[in-house]
């Protein structure tokens, strides 16, 4: 599923490049073609055979229109490749900087390989962080054609990490599927702790970041056509896909506590704890506000403080 939005990305990685070779490993035949500043040098021929499959893009950007700098950050590549090889389990991508060499003569580079996915994916994001839980929660399914997956783990800290894609894109900003993450994940646990007893004796209704409350989690979905708000592409606009995901995710985090009540139930304990501290907080904000505003005020004759003066 591509994520693109008006099929101009080579297109524009042409225009913007000084040279440009385009290989094609296809059907036991290789082709070619090259580009000079967004031209075609000549046109599309057979180079020879292969056993492979795939293209090969290789570019140069042109320095009279970055006129800034034409250097690529090692990190930032690392990064992403990185990202695209947690998204995608199973396959491999190298990453090799042929612009300097190392002492023994070889290139600095990385290779990025992840055979569980979006679950080693979490455990790199929470780094040092002390989970809740043995295992991380992962579950993946479709629902009315959008495929969703989820990886998600509870740790002893007191912040939301939510992380969200579409077709391997990074949404930065969230959107509808992370909205339907979140009322999913408010649903079913609420659904599941009031089945359970577990929020008898809460005397008041638990809110939906208490849900969250220590929360790292990675929701990754496809969409056929995807609807971006803007074209730095960092928010979903799709509506359909609200209902999709919350659906997916209730069913299958659902099935995942009736199938490991140990692990509900350390959940909701964290849930029920994150409520009774935002209550808590709530109450004390009250009562500062409230001395405060009798403070400025004054009380009348009896009422007032007592106070001392020097006869």
């Amino acid at each position: 599923v591509s994520g693109g939005l008006h099929g101009v990305g080579v297109s524009c990685v042409n225009a913007l490049s000084e040279h440009l070779t385009a290989t094609v490993y296809r059907l036991g035949e290789v082709w070619e073609q090259e580009y000079e500043k967004g031209k075609p040098m000549y046109p599309v021929k057979k180079v020879g055979e292969t056993d492979k499959r795939g293209t090969i893009v290789t570019f140069k950007p042109d320095p009279t229109i970055f006129t800034q700098t034409v250097e690529y950050s090692y990190d930032t590549l690392a990064s992403r490749l990185r990202e695209l090889a947690y998204l995608n389990r199973g396959i491999t991508i190298h990453l090799i900087d042929k612009r300097t060499k190392k002492d023994d003569g070889s290139f600095e580079g990385e290779t990025f390989h992840s055979e569980e996915g979006l679950k080693e994916f979490i455990k790199f994001l929470d780094g040092n962080r002390e989970p809740l839980t043995k295992e991380v929660i992962a579950f993946e399914g479709e629902k009315n054609g959008v495929p969703v997956e989820v990886a998600m783990v509870y740790n002893t800290s007191y912040a939301e990490n939510l992380h969200s894609y579409v077709n391997n894109i990074n949404t930065h900003e969230g959107g509808t599927h992370l909205s339907g993450f979140r009322r999913g994940l408010t649903h079913t646990l609420k659904k599941y702790a009031d089945e359970s007893g577990l929020l008898k004796n809460l005397k008041f209704e638990i809110a939906g970041d208490d849900f969250r409350e220590g929360l790292t989690a990675i929701i990754s979905v496809k969409v056929q056509e995807p609807q971006f708000e803007g074209q730095t592409k960092t928010k979903l606009g799709n509506r359909e896909v609200t209902a999709s995901v919350s659906q997916a995710v209730s069913e299958m985090l659902t099935d995942y506590l009736e199938e490991h009540p140990e692990d509900a139930k350390i959940i909701v304990q964290k849930v029920i704890l994150a409520a009774q501290a935002r209550h808590a907080a709530q109450k004390a904000r009250e009562m500062v506000q409230r001395k405060t505003v009798m403070s400025i005020g004054g009380l009348p004759g009896k009422l007032s403080d007592c106070s001392e003066q020097d006869p």
